[in-house]
């Protein structure tokens, strides 16, 4: 069974404060998809829930079931205390899915803030394959304002700064002046080699923000990649990329072989997952099949 990452419902305060008496019911349903917008029956659903009474005494709570053929389960809970609700939906087959959001105040006149209805998208599991895979915490250029080739392959820089063979992009670390910090850059040493920038497909409704198991695609994108991408030393860990390398082009431009691959996070602190098998634009990969040996414990890969 998938491990559930539940979507956390919190009461805001208001002047009033949320840890008021209510005999107010609240009433939840979890309508599960898939990407192609058709409905997951059978799929389990999940919702747990404490409550933080007035008297500052906290009590648990769960209900859990399969959806209908709607994909729907629905469940409901007296508010008595200012309350925090989790959701989740897996199945076998299917990425699980989890997300955030946030409740009306507890004391909010508003009972219709009370009825949530939130939409769980699953991802269909297709093809994990074998990657070389690794978790960079914190990127350490060796030397400043030169650009310094990167083996994918090996998880290492090119020598003499490491033990890479094969130059797979170039990092560039410019600084400016020590008001402003630095440029870091990444770049790419063959024609058709590339990289972009992609968004996470927003899987969740009705709320803030949610996430599949799987933040990518299936599959790599097969063209639109750019030479050279660049940040500030501001660190976002919410970026993710797609990148092409290795490529070999025929004499009009056209690719006629390269390897795909994509990173979570930006590029000072990031997890790459490349695929070894020439135009394979797979990028599901099996946590349990990382080609990259002796990584460390903080070096590990273990989400797809």
């Amino acid at each position: 069974m998938k491990k559930l990452i539940y979507l956390l419902i919190v009461c805001i305060g208001t002047s009033y404060g949320c840890a008021q008496s209510t005999n107010l019911i609240w009433n939840a349903t979890i309508r599960v998809l898939d990407e192609a917008g058709q409905p997951v029956a059978d799929s389990k659903a999940e919702m747990d829930w404490n409550v933080n009474a007035p008297d500052l005494t906290v009590t648990f709570g769960k209900s859990e079931g399969l959806t209908d053929t709607n994909g729907i389960f629905k469940t409901s809970h007296e508010a008595n205390g200012s309350t925090d609700l989790g959701f989740g939906a897996s199945k076998a087959g299917y990425y699980s899915t989890r997300a955030s959001h946030e409740i009306a105040p507890l004391n909010d006149s508003d009972t219709a803030k009370w009825n949530h209805n939130v939409t769980l998208v699953l991802k269909k599991i297709w093809k994990p394959i074998p990657m070389y895979a690794k978790q960079i915490d914190s990127l350490k250029i060796p030397e400043m304002n030169k650009a310094i080739g990167y083996d994918l392959m090996v998880g290492d820089w090119i020598g003499p700064y490491g033990k890479g063979v094969n130059t797979d992009l170039f990092f560039t670390e410019k600084h400016t002046d020590p008001q402003s910090g630095y440029i870091l850059s990444v770049s790419f040493p063959k024609p058709g080699d590339g990289i972009q920038e992609f968004d996470v497909p927003a899987l969740i409704q009705n709320a803030v923000n949610g996430a599949s198991d799987l933040r990518s695609s299936q599959n790599a994108p097969i063209d639109r990649y750019q030479r050279e991408v660049s940040q500030t030393e501001t660190t976002n860990p919410n970026r993710n990329f797609y990148f092409r390398v290795r490529t070999k082009l025929d004499e009009n431009g056209n690719v006629v072989s390269a390897h795909y691959g994509k990173i979570y996070g930006d590029l000072a602190q990031f997890t790459y997952y490349f695929n070894p098998t020439p135009n394979d634009r797979n990028v599901e990969f099996d946590p349990k099949q990382n080609m990259l040996g002796g990584l460390q414990s903080f070096e590990q890969v273990r989400r797809p």
